[in-house]
């Protein structure tokens, strides 16, 4: 079952990074956090992976072109332009970078990998979240609904303080945030059939708009509640975040180290 990774964006909520390499491959710990969510799939055996690229393709192909090397402790002698491998830490992984165009909407880069899925039923995400979800749960919950697309709904937490405000705009309370104060949110991890295409136009269609509004009054669209760990990056302090708690061993979406 192939995973679709949408990873062409320009990326501009976290600009100081992005302007040099596309948003999927900012490092966390040292790795992209592209790596980091197919490491999350290919824990439970999701292998082979399409990446939507656009924006900076050229960095994501070049560092799958040079995966073999990046992960294994090697020798160059340049004297004879010869390279020796040692030891090798790669994983057992298919990857297509599809160029799906510069600025191209999500919802178009989906519809421009057709032919890499056929007419298979496959997971669906976004390249800038991670989470330690039950992906074998999130497609039995899909199949079991026989609808069209499931996707993840993660709660985020309030990030401000919490307003009561009368009609005239008069504050009637004012408290900081809680640990209670959260809303459902579209997390990514989806899982989609192959009609989900019919409902894309092409590259002007912006997935989260009309293809999942019509999916949704037409009753084709499920939700799996994860109640777990779950965060994106789209900011330098969301960034700093999952680096902390990479860097203190507290990762929650490292699920592949307990499998």
């Amino acid at each position: 079952m192939k995973v679709v990774i949408l990873a062409g964006g320009l990326g501009t909520r976290i600009s100081e990074e992005s302007h040099l390499k596309p948003k999927p491959m900012i490092e966390i710990g040292g790795k992209p956090i592209l790596w980091h969510i197919m490491k999350i799939y290919a824990s439970y055996g999701y292998n082979e992976f399409v990446i939507c690229a656009g924006y900076r393709q050229d960095v994501i192909k070049g560092y799958f072109a040079n995966y073999y090397t990046y992960n294994s402790d090697v020798t160059f002698d340049l004297s004879n332009n010869s390279l020796t491998v040692h030891s090798s830490h790669t994983d057992n992984w298919k990857v297509s970078v599809v160029d799906t165009g510069y600025l191209t909407m999500t919802g178009g880069r989906v519809k421009r990998i057709r032919d890499y899925v056929g007419g298979e039923t496959f997971f669906l995400t976004y390249g800038d979240a991670v989470a330690d979800i039950d992906l074998p749960a999130l497609l039995k919950f899909h199949k079991e609904s026989g609808k069209i697309l499931t996707i993840t709904a993660a709660n985020i937490a309030q990030m401000k303080g919490v307003l009561n405000l009368a009609a005239d705009g008069q504050v009637e309370s004012f408290r900081e945030k809680e640990d209670e104060d959260s809303m459902l949110i579209n997390g990514g991890f989806m899982v989609a059939e192959p009609e989900i295409f019919d409902y894309l136009a092409g590259d002007e269609t912006v997935f989260e708009k009309e293809p999942m509004q019509r999916l949704a009054a037409e009753g084709q669209m499920m939700a799996y509640l994860h109640e777990g760990f779950w965060q994106c990056m789209d900011t330098q302090r969301e960034m700093k975040k999952l680096e902390d708690l990479w860097a203190t061993g507290n990762a929650p979406w490292k699920i592949w180290e307990n499998r």
